[in-house]
């Protein structure tokens, strides 16, 4: 560590703003304040406030939110509606088939449909009532170690007011050392400080590869006169075209308040087309007479994308080390035959502050002593449900008929299926070369400005900033790669798969050669290039705090 640095001192720190460390953080305040301890708790988000990063689908179960805060109704929680009822839909390229079951781990009646960027805000200001220190606005660059190497003791701030070359400018700030007795890492999906600490810890030893889907969202803005005002369902989820059968994915379809609707598609990153665009699959998707038809007359009011880990129970770190615990995306906490992750990653993060409170009271934060959190997850109804859903995501990687008759036969046999941890390849390993006729794309998507948007247009709706003269936070190792091998084999995947056209192949003037360039300033934050590049090419790291996505809907 750096001596010359500004060091803060906390008894626990949460890195993420997400509703796993927001959970955790009023739990763990909740839980000092019944034992008499008094605690210094910090939370860092890298977003300019709580809720800017914040996407999701989101049908909400409230089994954690009801443990976490009873009276959640009586204190205002922004619920959009709640699902009055669920419709499971196969849609083929032009009509549409309600399916007449709906898997039990998709039955939602009841449920809360919300806006996670919205939820979020609101845990936050719980938070900080109960004393926890919020810094929206930094992010954490760098896990700090003792001297051994072998205890994680805090997490240092980005340096702001680089140029370009990574040199100081006028309005230069150094990043802070925020130093804690234990360090709660809850970044989300595909986290870059978890990246770190996975080479130097090892905590995904003997796992499952962790694997993803990426979602595009949107919110849209319905006349007063819509499908929902007649339909006895409000809650959708959609199977089928665009992708077929073979590619994992689908769409979904939530009611919000005030006349809006929640559109969404996602695409598992095991997909082997490199020439498939995840933007033009939402297109497509939106296209459908089912979907036009719910959503017609309507007009985009925000947009946003991101990362899901979706590999589940199988694909979990370790989750404790000497100093440090992880919980919700970041540690693959997720419920995949649900869709769901807010539920189980808040509990994650309940769970973890009770280990810490335990901790505090033997004033042990070694992993022996935080290995609580283990225990107290495999006794918890989170391990039983991650756990039924453990073969899911390798299941629904299949193809064709195998696919049914792997997930057909884990329904049954409560999520053994008929092959017991089923494994997961790595979604950076599974394209597809592109032959030498490559078949074109002939659905045209005509964007309209209202209904649909461009790439650049979402990336305005999303209201993403970063300010272009600062080092570029995507690290694109070797770029001769790009041009001599990506290209050549694969097309260039990256300006298909990144939803914000933040990948570019362009000629070079003199050389008449194609070229990569990065437009940074459009990043979404969704980390898609980090997961799916076929090359390990491309490190997404976090540019300066504050920066990036300014969701307040979605």
């Amino acid at each position: 560590m750096d001596d010359t640095r500004e060091k803060i001192e906390f008894d626990v720190l949460f890195v993420g703003g997400g509703p796993a460390s927001l959970a955790g953080a009023i739990r763990l305040m909740q839980l000092a304040k019944k034992n008499n301890i008094e605690l210094e708790v910090a939370l860092l988000e890298k977003g300019a406030e709580i809720g800017s990063h914040a996407l999701s689908g989101a049908v909400l179960n409230p089994i954690a939110l009801n443990e976490l805060i009873p009276d959640f109704k009586e204190k205002q929680c922004p619920i959009e509606t709640v699902v009055r009822g669920d419709e499971f839909v196969f849609l083929t390229e032009d009509s549409s088939m309600r399916v007449p079951i709906v898997p039990k781990q998709m039955h939602n009646t009841g449920f809360s449909i919300i806006s996670l960027s919205r939820f979020t805000r609101w845990l936050g200001d719980i938070a900080m009532e109960l004393g926890v220190n919020i810094f929206p606005g930094f992010a954490g660059k760098e896990v700090l170690y003792d001297n051994n190497g072998k205890t994680i003791v805090g997490v240092r701030t980005g340096d702001k007011g680089l140029d370009k070359d990574g040199k100081p400018k006028g309005n230069f700030e150094q990043g802070i050392d925020l130093m804690a007795k234990v360090t709660v890492f809850g970044e989300g999906a595909r986290g870059s400080l978890m990246q770190d600490i996975s080479k130097k810890l090892d905590i995904f030893s003997g796992k499952m590869p962790q694997v993803y889907e990426t979602g595009i969202k949107e919110v849209i803005q319905l006349p007063e006169n819509n499908y929902f005002t007649t339909s006895a369902s409000n809650d959708i989820h959609t199977l089928g075209y665009p992708l077929g059968m073979n590619t994992p994915g689908g769409g979904f379809i939530y009611q919000m308040g005030d006349n809006k609707v929640a559109i969404g598609f996602l695409i598992a990153l095991a997909y082997e087309d490199a020439m498939l665009d995840i933007y033009d699959e939402f297109m497509k998707f939106k296209t459908h007479p089912f979907v036009a038809n719910v959503i017609k007359d309507g007009k985009v009011i925000e947009q946003g994308a991101r990362t899901v880990s979706n590999g589940g129970y199988n694909t979990m770190p370790k989750l404790f080390v000497n100093g440090a615990l992880f919980v919700g995306g970041c540690a693959a906490i997720q419920s995949p035959p649900a869709l769901k992750g807010i539920h189980v990653s808040m509990k994650s993060g309940m769970l973890a502050a009770e280990a810490i409170i335990k901790a505090f009271q033997e004033n042990s934060f070694n992993a022996e002593a935080l290995s609580a959190y283990q225990t107290l997850f495999d006794k918890s109804w989170l391990k039983e449900e991650m756990y039924e859903g453990r073969n899911f995501a390798a299941g629904l990687a299949k193809k064709g008929i195998t696919k049914l008759i792997h997930l057909g036969s884990q329904y049954i046999t409560k999520g053994r299926g008929i092959v017991d941890n089923l494994s997961t390849e790595e979604d950076c390993t599974t394209l597809k070369p592109v032959g030498a006729n490559v078949k074109a794309d002939t659905k045209k998507i005509a964007y309209d400005g209202t209904l649909f948007v461009d790439k650049l247009t979402g990336v305005f709706l999303s209201k993403a900033a970063h300010r272009e003269d600062q080092p570029c936070h995507i690290i694109v190792h070797d770029m001769d790669i790009c041009v001599n091998e990506c290209y050549q084999k694969y097309k260039s995947p990256c300006t298909r798969f990144c939803p914000g056209s933040v990948y570019e192949m362009e000629l070079d003037e003199k050389s008449g050669k194609p070229k990569l360039k990065l437009n940074f300033s459009n990043c979404l934050h969704c980390k898609t290039c980090d997961v799916k590049d076929p090359y390990r090419n491309i490190k997404w790291t976090c540019p300066e705090g504050g920066e990036g996505p300014g969701y307040t809907i979605v």
